[in-house]
């Protein structure tokens, strides 16, 4: 079996994404474990959100019409909790709290999750992921 992804990106979520390319250039993802937005992931200009040891690397995402790998990233602490689990990132109308990129277009990105299958998991769970250090 080939290597599992950890995140995927829904077809609605690349639409926005190169919408968002288009206007702020190369992008990046980060999901916090902090209260505010902290299950929503919050979209950058890449390299604006400084990562560090205390952040992993979950993916490198491809989307078509993109040229640049848009990179997901999450704390630490938050990967803890979620590290058995598969995640998508989805659009939907409505307005975030935060300062994630999407905001002035009247949608958020969220988190769809499931967790992995047992055949899945026996592959990732030793996984080393990088770090922002």
């Amino acid at each position: 079996m080939e290597n599992p992804s950890r995140v995927d990106l829904t077809e609605s979520a690349c639409e926005l994404l190169r919408t968002l390319y288009k206007a702020n250039g190369p992008l990046m993802f980060h999901q916090s474990g902090g209260c505010c937005d902290g299950s929503s992931p919050m979209c950058y200009p890449a390299g604006e959100f400084k990562t560090g040891g205390q952040d992993v690397k979950l993916a490198d995402l491809r989307v078509a019409g993109i040229p640049e790998l848009i990179s997901f990233w999450m704390s630490a602490s938050q990967f803890e909790y979620w590290k058995h689990t598969h995640l998508t990132v989805d659009v939907v109308d409505g307005r975030g709290g935060g300062f994630s990129l999407e905001t002035p277009e009247g949608k958020r990105f969220l988190i769809r999750s499931r967790l992995f299958s047992d055949d899945e998991w026996a592959i990732l769970e030793n996984e080393v992921l990088p770090t922002g250090a």
